[in-house]
């Protein structure tokens, strides 16, 4: 007995000691949310102390003063406007300085402009803006499935930064090793919670298949027939599924039940709305990727490239940083409505030269 003791205070110390200084361990109180039908265990368990300095990270600037119309439009008045010319000339000024503080308040006008001439596309980076401009009316116009009215600006992924926290490069680190061709595995990434899952699931679910569809990318755990032709799946994309799944958890701060079924994560019966959300959401992803970043490539400069060449590309946690809806929720679309509006070209609006 006078042996056990000490053995077991020795325990709750370096137990105490691990939960202290050690990740993965919260104090409580903890508060926990029902998402799901009683008795399914579909809830979303949540830390106060985080959740008060997520809700600090999700501040948003003050919008710029209303301006009175200056009764011509941006096209007449300035110089090679493509995207934005349609908008009264006082509202695309007053949306330049929106958009100056929203992604490059430290190097203002000059980070996408030539200060001698404001029309010039020399700078890289007015290319770019440009077609992220584009990028961000189209997300407004045509993926309301998954922004609803709420809606997106530059501020939804800037936050005050030129380049966004969260792109990713094609994966490089799968190549040969010397126990032979590793396949992405005992690689761990933040992206899939430092597990021994492949790390980098996006070059096979957010990226826009070859041709053009979505079909070609499917996400699935199992095959929907035990026969060779039934839609069989590899153990591999078994795996990026996990993976992906895991980065879509921690990019919205949620665990798997804000989705899916506990009973069964493969049947859509008993998921949440939010799983309907997140299937168009992966598909919006995939349409920027290959349609606005991508094309892209050719501009960027060498610096702005991944290893294998590829341009920067977003996903879930670009926008989300870390909340099931970005910004908490608040749209900054109702302040500048000009970011909602459809532009009457095809798709995609603007292609870089």
């Amino acid at each position: 007995m006078k042996i056990g003791i000490p053995i077991f205070l020795t325990v709750v110390v370096l137990l105490t000691i691990a939960m202290v200084f050690t990740s993965g361990w919260e104090r409580p109180p903890l508060a926990t949310e029902q998402t799901g039908y009683r008795g399914t265990g579909m809830a979303q368990i949540r830390n106060p102390r985080v959740v008060e300095a997520v809700r600090a990270m999700n501040t948003m600037p003050k919008p710029v003063t209303a301006v009175p119309s200056e009764g011509t439009s941006a096209a007449s008045t300035y110089k090679n406007v493509q995207v934005l010319g349609d908008l009264d000339a006082g509202e695309f000024n007053r949306l330049m300085i929106a958009i100056t503080d929203w992604v490059s308040p430290e190097q203002g006008c000059a980070y996408c402009h030539d200060p001698d001439d404001y029309a010039s596309d020399d700078p890289y980076t007015h290319k770019v803006a440009r077609n992220m401009l584009a990028m961000t009316r189209h997300i407004n116009t045509e993926w309301k499935q998954h922004v609803g009215d709420t809606g997106v600006t530059c501020y939804t992924c800037h936050r005050g930064r030129p380049v966004p926290a969260d792109i990713w490069f094609t994966d490089t680190s799968h190549g040969k090793a010397y126990s032979g061709r590793k396949a992405g595995q005992n690689a761990p990434a933040a992206t899939v919670g430092s597990t021994s899952l492949p790390g980098e699931p996006f070059t096979a679910f957010l990226s826009q298949p070859s041709d053009g569809s979505n079909r070609a990318n499917e996400i699935r755990v199992q095959s929907s027939s035990p026969l060779p032709d039934g839609n069989p799946h590899h153990i591999m994309r078994t795996e990026w599924t996990y993976g992906l799944m895991m980065h879509v958890s921690q990019s919205l701060g949620v665990n798997c039940t804000y989705c899916h079924n506990s009973r069964s994560f493969f049947e859509w019966d008993g998921s949440t709305p939010m799983r309907t959300a997140a299937w168009n959401g992966i598909r919006m992803v995939r349409d920027l990727n290959g349609n606005f970043l991508t094309p892209l490539t050719e501009v960027f400069p060498q610096l702005r490239l991944g290893p294998s060449g590829d341009a920067p590309k977003l996903n879930c946690a670009t926008c989300h940083q870390g909340v099931n809806k970005p910004l908490l929720g608040v749209s900054m679309l109702k302040d500048y409505p000009a970011l909602g509006i459809r532009r009457q070209t095809s798709r995609p609006p603007y292609t870089p030269r």
